[in-house]
Order: structure tokens, then C-alpha cells, then sequence
């Protein structure tokens, strides 16, 4: 087994830590938010508030399940536009309260169905890119599982992206690549390495900011450790004014 290779398989290993497990420890006073005040309260998507050792933050994140009955009510971790509306709508109110916003991202990709097209999915991933280029509060995504397509990166417009060890960023799965390039789904591995999805090849190409340690460290020592860079990088993006965050933002992901 080729290193992408394995590390595609540990990111989406069913036993990976969710969104909720880390804003319950990061911000052990975390309360969950519900609703885009539209439509309906996805479960694929959660968001809350606590604070984030003296500080408080709005805390969203895309959930997988742990267990098939689990994995229904998330959707497997695939978020309808109701889903991204609600990320918003707690955005916008980080945005009018100051809070920084911690997003936390493991997605196969935004659900495909009729019905999430019928409700405008392309429309709400969109607004979420273009507001989130625009909030005047620090953002840090994290890529905590699986970064799949726009459905991801409708969370990550961020000052800072950041990845742990054994996840994968990418515009889509590699099974779907291997369909597209060769009508062979089952080329999934070869086309991973041409894709160059890793953490460290990402770091090199200048898409993420950062990489969080995962081999030979514990859960708990993994969570302590992005809670203390997560305090230490809000100090640093604080010390900007809301008009160089934005500036500073914006430059970041025109370079793309």
C-alpha cells in the first residue's frame, strides 16, 4: 500500500474522532445551534458556541456518523444547502459579536440529490465562499477526516487552513477522478497519488497553512494540541485590524 494510499484510508476511517467530539473538549462549555432559519436543521452540519480557553468562539463542523442509524441522521457527512445556510447564519452572528469562528471539515462533498438542487446546494456554497471572504472576525478551518470538493471548501475560506496528519484535501474523491480520466472507478489509488491530496504535498504547494501531528500521539494529546495552536494563532490574527484580516484573506486565496 502506497503512503496516499494509506493515508486515504485513515481519513476515512469510521473511527476518526467527529466535528462534535472535538467542539465538546475544545470548548467544554460548547453549545450546539440549530437551524438556517429557512427550511430545516441539518444534521450533517453543527454549530455552536463556547469558549476556547478564556475566549469565546463559534465552533461549525461538518458531522459523519458513528454508526449506521447515526450516519442516517448526518447523511453521511454530506451537507444539504440547508446545512451550509445554517454555517452562515452562525457565521454572520460570530461576525456581529466578534467571535472568531473555528470550522471543522470532514465531507465526502455536498449531498448530490435532487432535492438539495431543488433548494439551490450550488447557490449556498457559493454565498458561503463570498461571505466568508468578506467576515471581519479570524477563521480557522481545520480538515479533520476527509476535504472533499466544494463541499468542503464552502467552510474553508479561512486566514488560516490547516490539516491533520492523515487527511485528504481534494477537488473530488479519487474514485470519482479514476471514473472520469480512465471509466475506472477501481483506479481510486493511482489516481489519489496524481492528485496529490496529502497533507504534506498540500503544504508544499502552498493550499494549507499547516500541519497537525497525529502518529504516535493519543485523541486527547491531538485535541490539547490544536486547542494551544488555535489559542496562539487567534492572539496573532488579532493583533491585525479588520480591514488587514480581510485584505490579508482575500490576497490569501487569489493566489488560487
Amino acid at each position: 500500500m502506497t503512503d496516499t494510499a494509506r493515508v486515504l484510508k485513515e481519513a476515512r476511517d469510521q473511527s476518526r474522532l467527529t466535528a462534535l467530539d472535538y467542539a465538546k473538549v475544545l470548548c467544554p462549555d460548547f453549545m450546539e445551534l440549530h437551524g438556517d432559519r429557512q427550511f430545516a436543521d441539518d444534521g450533517a452540519i453543527i454549530g455552536g458556541i463556547g469558549h476556547l480557553g478564556q475566549d469565546p468562539v463559534t465552533i461549525i463542523g461538518i458531522q459523519k456518523g458513528k454508526n449506521l442509524h447515526d450516519n442516517l441522521h448526518r447523511n453521511f457527512g454530506q451537507p444539504h444547502p440547508e446545512g451550509y445556510r445554517k454555517a452562515l447564519r452562525l457565521m454572520k452572528q460570530a461576525e456581529k459579536f466578534g467571535r472568531p469562528i473555528v470550522t471543522l471539515i470532514n465531507t465526502a462533498g455536498a449531498f448530490p440529490g435532487i432535492g438539495a438542487e431543488e433548494r439551490g446546494q450550488g447557490e449556498a456554497i457559493a454565498r458561503n465562499l463570498l461571505e466568508m471572504s468578506d467576515l471581519k472576525v479570524p477563521i480557522i478551518a481545520v480538515i479533520i477526516g476527509e476535504g472533499g470538493s466544494g463541499g468542503a471548501l464552502a467552510l474553508a475560506v479561512a486566514d488560516k487552513v490547516w490539516m491533520l496528519e492523515n487527511t485528504i484535501y481534494a477537488v473530488l474523491s479519487p474514485e470519482g477522478f479514476a471514473s472520469i480520466l480512465w471509466k475506472d472507478g477501481s483506479r481510486a489509488s493511482e489516481a489519489a497519488q496524481l492528485m496529490k491530496i496529502t497533507s504534506r504535498e498540500l503544504l508544499q504547494m502552498g493550499v494549507i497553512d499547516h500541519i497537525i501531528a497525529e502518529r504516535g500521539y493519543f485523541s486527547s494529546e491531538i485535541i490539547d494540541n490544536i486547542r494551544d495552536q488555535l489559542i496562539k494563532e487567534f492572539t496573532e490574527l488579532k493583533k491585525l485590524t479588520l480591514d488587514q484580516l480581510v485584505e490579508k484573506r482575500y490576497h490569501k486565496f487569489r493566489l488560487f
